[in-house]
């Protein structure tokens, strides 16, 4: 069936964050059942993990490499239920999958202290170096690979309003201008598509120094230390902490309600139309470990 967007206007978003929500039915026409008719389905709920540690920067807002890795073992063990960081990756990835590193890779992009940190502890665990690669590019990157681990930074984007977990696999689709705009509706079935489904096993945020407002270039007036990790395997509970905390920092900055622009509604629409995680807040928990200063959540 052809399915038509209904385009949803900043004048829409702005009467507020529960409408968005809602506004993830953006499409005429039936929806597909299995993935937006919720209404007699059993209660969900999933877990988003925010590790935090203040020594994880310093003054000069560099990385302290060894919290930096005792903080990537916590949300390991913590996300899986494993003892130890060994374990946890065992049981997410196989000595002979094929592992796609997905980072954030121009702005503000994900540290490279977390990215090697989290090459060091896959070898570590026993997945080969040769077997860990950066997945990067069109879809010829993400064909060959059998596991992905996303690691975007957490920031607003100019283009979908979030940049951070779903617009992470955007270059994926091979046509990323078809998702900027209203279109970052359509974010979630880059997830679906067959080179992509399924692959994901863990989603770790880099939160140590997000960035609340668009760019293209960074103002620094809109970053700041929250030196966390924010983790789960839901992406999509994962990127709704994201939102959530992206906008209390900007409230917090302006002193007045700040909705991001344009209107973020891929979150609610990867729940809602792609079936991809949970997008309401009443149905996630958010598990809080180390530094609370500022938590914005």
């Amino acid at each position: 069936m052809d399915k038509k967007m209904k385009v949803i206007t900043r004048r829409d978003f702005v009467q507020g964050t529960a409408s968005v929500a809602l506004g993830a039915a953006v499409w005429s026409g039936q929806q597909n059942a299995s993935a937006a008719d919720t209404s007699s389905a059993a209660p969900r709920n999933s877990t988003v993990h925010i590790i935090r540690d203040e020594k994880a920067l310093d003054d000069a807002h560099e990385v302290d490499v060894p919290t930096l890795e005792t903080m990537l073992q916590e949300t390991l063990k913590k996300v899986t239920g494993k003892s130890t960081s060994k374990d946890a990756w065992l049981s997410l990835v196989k000595p002979d999958d094929i592992v796609g590193l997905v980072f954030t890779n121009h702005l503000n992009r994900t540290h490279d202290e977390l990215l090697t940190a989290v090459r060091q502890s896959l070898t570590d665990a026993g997945i080969p170096g040769d077997n860990i690669r950066d997945a990067l590019g069109g879809p010829d990157k993400v064909r060959p690979c059998t596991a992905l681990i996303a690691l975007p930074a957490l920031k607003a984007h100019w283009l979908t309003g979030i940049g951070t977990v779903l617009k992470n696999y955007i270059m994926f689709s091979g046509s990323p201008k078809n998702y900027h705009d209203e279109n970052n509706v359509k974010l979630g079935e880059i997830w679906n598509m067959p080179d992509v489904k399924g692959k994901t096993k863990i989603v770790i945020v880099d939160a140590l120094r997000p960035l609340c407002d668009k760019g293209p270039q960074v103002n620094p007036s809109y970053l700041w230390d929250y030196k966390g990790l924010i983790s789960g395997t839901d992406p999509v509970a994962v990127e709704t902490v994201c939102l959530k905390i992206l906008e209390a920092k900007r409230e917090e900055i302006r002193k007045e309600p700040s909705p991001l622009t344009p209107p973020p509604v891929c979150v609610a629409a990867a729940d809602e139309v792609y079936g991809l995680g949970v997008s309401k807040w009443e149905e996630i928990t958010v598990q809080k470990t180390g530094w609370e200063k500022e938590l914005l959540i």
